[in-house]
Order: C-alpha cells, then sequence, then structure tokens
C-alpha cells in the first residue's frame, strides 16, 4: 500500500492486513515517513505488514517502531539466527520449487510466527506475478500457518484457496491498475472471492 485513499477503500472492502514495502529496488517501495503517515489512518484491528529483504536488523527495528508495524515479512536470506532480533511477529518467505523439502523449513519453526509461499524466481524475492504449483504445498509438511502468495487475482484466488488451504493470502498485483497503485472494484471483488472459497473448505 502507498495512498490513504487506496487503505480506505481496502479496509472498506474487509481485509485483514495491509502491505508496506521498505524494499528499495520494488515498484512498490514506500519510504517510512509516507509509510508513517498512511499507517496512521489505519483502524483498530487492521495489521500492518512491514516487508523488508535482508535489511539490517537494527534499520528494520527503527522503522518498525517509528510506522506501527504489527508484522514483519522477511522475503531475502535470513537465517533463523537473524529471525532472533526481532519482538514482532514474524513471517518468513520462501519461494516454492519441486526440490524443496520440510527440512529447509524446519530450523524456522521456534523463530517465525508462520510462512509466506511464493512463487521461484531466480533474481526476485518476490512480485512475480506468477503462481506455482499448489500441489507442492502438502509435501512441506507445514506445522505452522502460512500464507499463500504468488500471482493471485480475483480470477484465481478461489481455486488456490481450495486446492493450498493457506491460513491467508497475499494479493498484489492481482488487485493493481499499476505497480503500487490499487484498484477499489477489484478489492472488494476479491474479498467476495476468498469468503466464497471459505465457505466452501468448511
Amino acid at each position: 500500500m502507498t495512498q490513504k485513499t487506496e487503505v480506505a477503500h481496502a479496509v472498506s472492502a474487509g481485509v485483514d492486513a495491509l502491505g508496506f514495502i521498505f524494499v528499495k529496488k520494488s515498484p512498490r517501495y514506500i519510504d517510512p515517513e509516507q509509510a508513517r503517515e498512511v499507517i496512521s489512518s489505519i483502524p483498530l484491528f487492521v495489521d500492518t505488514v512491514g516487508v523488508f529483504m535482508d535489511e539490517d536488523p537494527d534499520m528494520v527495528n527503527e522503522i518498525v517502531q517509528y510506522c506501527g508495524l504489527t508484522i514483519l515479512q522477511l522475503h531475502g536470506n535470513e537465517s533463523p539466527e537473524y529471525c532472533q532480533n526481532f519482538q514482532s511477529r514474524l513471517l518468513k518467505a520462501f519461494q516454492v520449487t519441486p526440490e524443496m523439502t520440510p527440512e529447509t523449513l524446519i530450523p524456522y519453526h521456534d523463530v517465525v510466527s508462520g510462512f509466506l509461499l511464493d512463487t521461484y524466481h531466480k533474481d526476485k524475492g518476490g512480485g512475480t506475478g506468477k503462481t506455482f504449483d499448489w500441489s507442492l504445498v502438502d509435501k512441506l509438511q507445514l506445522s505452522k500457518p502460512f500464507v499463500l502468495a504468488g500471482g493471485l487475482t480475483v480470477d484465481n484466488v478461489g481455486e488456490a484457496i481450495c486446492k493450498a488451504r493457506p491460513f491467508a493470502v497475499d494479493v498484489n498485483s492481482g488487485v493493481e491498475k499499476e505497480p503500487g497503485r490499487k484498484d477499489p472494484a477489484l478489492f472488494l471483488k476479491l474479498v467476495d472471492e476468498v469468503g466464497r472459497a471459505d465457505q466452501q473448505k468448511e
């Protein structure tokens, strides 16, 4: 998220959490000053997620405090030891490949609140706009909640939920008009599709 007006539309649509990307090379980067101003407009019980990638932990903690972030989402090569630098709830992102095994995730189980599973790209830590094979999730034998990401849109999010059965979904480009600018109509349709898929799971 980068704009107060879009935050208001997202909250009105019923989203549970809003993300703010503090990775400078991302087209959706937001600086801490702007993020703090936007986050100040977010009501209670909507989480604010700070997305970081191989950032200095002291800098991360400073931004968390300054902006009022409630969850961290780490998209780089952060080690389990690195993850111990934070008091905030933490999601560690992994790019899923057919070769990935449960052993990849086990070292993180005691230091994160959950995992974010994304599409593999050799040069990007996320934001590919591409889906991955959701059947690969089962073989990871996850014992923590996981968030499903990677190319999710209003057209495929229902199928993704029914097949992968995630705790939550992370949608970015799938509700955008252009990088960093969200479409209010797509927010509403997305929440509707997620609700419908949740009912089918029960």
